[in-house]
């Protein structure tokens, strides 16, 4: 009875170990065929000596750069239904971090230190200059946060798309196995037979045409949970630390809060009181509430459009 249940296990084992080398070997025809929409969308420039990718649109006096949340696979597309509507009135620069998007993906230490001074160092290399409108969604804030305290003057407002601010971090829970089987999904290709897996906000509510919606979702099967977005996840507690042992920079901010809905994990009341109490140190800061999910800006593009040129004309 014995052998007959250790020959089933082997059956099962093997029929498993081979239905996933089925779903891999698809995985890796179906990148072949999609290496035409990972074409970069903007520019590569080398930091440390990797590739980032850095995409810019617009002309004028003010650049806005855009910064992703934590784990948004394609930011440039992602943020593209808003700062579409203000490149025709400012210099649009968005910043895809490694892991994301178009940039390489590495294995180093995402302390916010030198996710900053990537940050800067691409920029730098793709020929803008400070001071910048910092445009961050999520878990960018405490990024954003820090370049104010750090490089004042390179910094001239902060524009908050349902950005953190470190008192979120106090509460949230970051389950690291949880990514890291995510990213083993990701990388043998699971992913592809979760239906609707890759229609993410920008693609079902923002004004991506249907080709920008094929790049998308290309590139969400090769930079879904990389290592480098799970070794973030790994220092951000760290860093919100970092954020919060120095003082609230004093500069024009303005944050868009959402509902806390979409992932966030918190209830709508306490999703909007921490940035509200956090805004209550900044003088001159301002907050608007929009009754939409976290990704504020693939729902509520065209109103948010609207009050940064409101807010920047000031």
């Amino acid at each position: 009875m014995r052998k007959k249940i250790m020959k089933i296990i082997c059956i099962i084992i093997a029929m498993l170990m081979i239905l996933l080398l089925i779903v891999y070997v698809n995985h890796l025809v179906h990148l072949k065929k999609e290496v035409d929409l990972r074409l970069p969308l903007g520019q590569l420039v080398e930091v440390d000596g990797h590739n980032m990718s850095v995409y810019i649109e617009g002309a004028g006096d003010t650049t806005l750069v855009f910064m992703s949340g934590g784990g948004t696979c394609s930011p440039i597309l992602d943020f593209k239904s808003l700062y579409s509507l203000l490149s025709d009135k400012y210099q649009i620069a968005v910043v895809e971090k490694f892991g994301y998007g178009f940039s390489d993906i590495v294995d180093k230490n995402r302390d916010i230190e030198s996710i900053l001074e990537d940050t800067r160092a691409a920029l730098t290399t793709a020929g803008l200059t400070a001071p910048y409108v910092l445009c961050p969604h999520s878990m960018s804030g405490l990024e954003a946060l820090y370049w104010a305290q750090k490089y004042p003057n390179e910094v001239s407002a902060i524009i908050g798309l349902d950005m953190a601010v470190p008192a979120y971090y106090d509460y949230m829970n970051i389950n690291i196995p949880l990514l890291q089987i995510s990213s083993w999904a990701a990388n043998v290709g699971v992913t592809r037979f979760i239906p609707g897996i890759s229609d993410s906000d920008a693609v079902k509510f923002g004004t991506l045409s249907e080709k920008e919606k094929e790049i998308y979702k290309a590139v969400f099967y090769s930079r879904t949970a990389t290592v480098t977005m799970i070794n973030e996840m790994k220092w951000v507690k760290k860093n919100a630390e970092t954020v919060n042992h120095r003082t609230p920079p004093q500069l024009p901010m303005l944050l868009f809060i959402s509902d806390g809905s979409g992932g966030t994990g918190f209830d709508k009341e306490v999703w909007r009181k921490i940035p509200i109490e956090y805004l209550s140190q900044v003088d001159g800061g301002e907050y608007i509430e929009l009754d939409c999910p976290h990704y504020v800006h693939d729902y509520e593009y065209k109103a948010i459009s609207e009050n940064i040129i409101t807010f920047l004309s000031k």
